[in-house]
């Protein structure tokens, strides 16, 4: 059974992160798409992870993630003032890939299509 709260914790968490990875946070590495797919709460709100999806060049992704670890102590330090909680959660980033496995997994679809395609026209 899901806890109701730490589901709406985890949206307003989401929501807020997001606005200040656009809005505030000024560090030279974060370039490109930047975008918090989905946030995990534990039932205790003491740690939250951050799905975080990039859409960037290769080593980009790399030093982008690094700079949110590193800004993870002003985020919840800004959290904390935004929200109003007993324990602002601990931020914890993991690196969400969904967006580049869906490419990928179109571009093949799109491969497939086209071989069948130029077979259709051969025979």
């Amino acid at each position: 059974m899901t806890n109701h709260r730490s589901v709406r914790v985890a949206e307003e968490i989401k929501r807020e992160i997001a606005q200040m990875i656009r809005d505030d946070l000024k560090d030279p590495r974060l370039k490109g798409l930047i975008s918090v797919t989905h946030v995990e709460v534990t039932n205790d709100l003491r740690y939250a992870k951050i799905f975080v999806s990039m859409y960037s060049q290769e080593n980009d992704e790399k030093s982008a993630f690094k700079a949110l670890e590193k800004a993870s102590g002003y985020l919840r330090s800004e959290l904390a003032k935004r929200l109003q909680l007993r324990y602002t959660p601990e931020l914890i980033f993991k690196f969400d890939d969904s967006i580049q496995y869906g490419d990928k997994i179109n571009k093949i679809i799109s491969n497939i299509n086209k071989s069948e395609k130029a077979e259709d026209e051969n025979d």
